[in-house]
């Protein structure tokens, strides 16, 4: 039985876009014809966290059952190394807990992370959603692989917006950053695309 995971920012004891998650685990269980999905405000509400400070959230669930609740202390992880890898044929329409062909591309690839290229045009991380700056404006793939709750909440608040982008294109724009659900829009972590470094 496929198992997936939902990974929740939690800070000093709030959950953050709990709506959004909760979504997406009924869209799962909706696209797979099962029904009852996992309550991740109850969840929350019964681990009785009471730390300061941002915390992840990591719930693995299967159509039966949650398998695992995890919450851990987080802190953003700074990428100096960036690859573009290809794969045409990948797929992660759905937030799966298997996640091995992503980390075989990661550790091929021989940096802190890669982008995603399929058929020609700019993706995801193997984390997360990304976004690109022209001039003051942030825009994000529309060809993703996972739209990620942070993605949903900054194109509805128009904070970023949408446009294809692809191999070609890519030196139009003059930074990045990633988002997800752990990972605001944040000014702190913003890369040049310098640091791809088999940037065409």
């Amino acid at each position: 039985m496929s198992q997936f995971i939902e990974s929740i920012r939690v800070e000093d004891r709030k959950l953050h876009l709990p709506d959004l998650h909760q979504q997406r685990v009924k869209r799962t269980f909706e696209h797979f014809g099962k029904e009852n999905p996992i309550d991740i405000s109850k969840i929350y509400r019964d681990l009785h966290h009471d730390g300061e400070g941002l915390f992840k959230l990591r719930i693995v669930y299967d159509f039966e059952k949650v398998l695992q609740t995890q919450l851990i202390p987080y802190a953003i992880s700074e990428l100096h190394s960036v690859r573009l890898v290809e794969n045409n044929l990948y797929d992660y329409a759905f937030k799966f807990a298997d996640r091995t062909t992503l980390e075989n591309m990661r550790r091929e690839a021989k940096s802190d992370e890669i982008i995603i290229v399929k058929n020609n045009r700019i993706t995801d991380t193997s984390f997360s959603n990304l976004l690109f700056k022209k001039g003051k404006t942030w825009y994000t793939p529309s060809t993703f692989l996972l739209n990620g709750v942070q993605r949903q909440h900054l194109l509805k608040t128009k904070k970023i917006k949408e446009t294809e982008i692809t191999v070609q294109n890519l030196r139009e724009f003059s930074h990045f950053q990633i988002i997800n659900a752990m990972n605001d829009f944040d000014d702190m972590f913003i890369y040049p695309l310098s640091i791809i470094q088999n940037l065409p």
